[in-house]
């Protein structure tokens, strides 16, 4: 048995429909063939034309004209998607930019000062104490402190540096530091204190997280796909909201601007470049816009039509 034809108007942009129901359920859905949005509809109770408020005229209020909104949500959102997916091309072209003078060659050097402890518990100025500095190709060079525990090493190329204190009776220490053009950690202004004891007592402390300048690469490589991957999902879901009104798309678009600069951060990348990773609070902010503009559209009118 199929119901009776009712003509409705869409919510959402106020476009007639005339659909046919079907004897149930009581509430079906139907797509607005203008904006795809799903329409509610009722199935009458009562048999034409008892149901049909024209019968009575006065008896049910005419129901005002749906308003348009001032601006829709579907341009917006997809205006929002192409600037998330602007600002990515641009950060993604600074790194490019890293990555090609990360290896430019360099001359650095490493400094600071070693502090012994004695055997009453205080501590004295570490003269006489071994610093080797293991370069990231394997050279090696090694230099004394100081009566005052000093020391200084100049001459040192780019890339990641293994600088090793010993020195008789006290236990051996490690640092891990790493020097380039664009980012030096752990070389200068170190602070070591040893410890009485012996080799099978040391201790290895790593002050970067890139050991060497083939890590440093690859994880400036890995921030440039990173972001190229958001560009593409953000354009894509951006083409595909001016061709429909498809929330959803604009949910997982926004989502990966969202989450991009904890992405950097778990790549190492923002002690190196922090301005890049506040400029990338502009990325963030943008599709966390677009996910909850979506989101809310999500939860007033369902999910859009396929």
């Amino acid at each position: 048995m199929v119901g009776p034809a009712v003509s409705v108007r869409c919510p959402a942009c106020g476009h007639p429909l005339r659909v046919v129901l079907a004897p149930s359920p009581p509430t079906q859905w139907f797509p607005c063939a203008n904006c795809h949005a799903p329409v509610p509809v009722v199935v009458p109770r009562d048999p034409p034309p008892l149901y049909a408020w024209e019968v009575i005229p006065g008896l049910y209020p005419a129901l005002p004209p749906p308003r348009l909104p001032r601006w829709r949500a579907r341009p917006v959102a997809a205006g929002t998607l192409f600037g998330v997916a602007v600002v990515a091309v641009v950060l993604a072209a600074v790194f490019g930019y890293y990555a090609v003078i990360a290896p430019a060659p360099g001359s650095f050097a490493t400094n600071g000062s070693v502090t012994l402890q004695t055997a009453s518990g205080g501590t004295m100025p570490g003269s006489g104490v071994t610093v080797t500095v293991v370069e990231e190709s394997g050279a090696s060079v090694s230099t004394t402190t100081g009566a005052d525990g000093s020391f200084s090493i100049a001459g040192l190329p780019t890339g990641g540096l293994a600088i090793t204190f010993t020195r008789s009776g006290y236990s051996p220490v490690t640092v891990d530091a790493f020097v380039s053009t664009l980012y030096s950690a752990g070389a200068t202004g170190l602070g070591v204190s040893m410890a009485r004891g012996g080799p099978s007592n040391a201790s290895t402390y790593a002050l970067t997280p890139f050991t060497d300048l083939e890590q440093f690469v690859a994880s400036i490589g890995a921030g440039i796909l990173l972001l190229g991957l958001v560009a593409v999902l953000a354009a894509y879901a951006g083409v595909l909201t001016l061709r429909a009104d498809r929330p959803a798309v604009g949910v997982v678009g926004g989502a990966a601007g969202l989450f991009s600069p904890l992405a950097l951060l778990l790549l190492s990348l923002g002690d190196p470049f922090p301005l890049v990773l506040v400029a990338s609070a502009a990325l963030s902010a943008l599709g966390a816009f677009v996910v909850g503009l979506r989101a809310i559209q999500m939860m007033q009118t369902g999910p859009a039509a396929v």
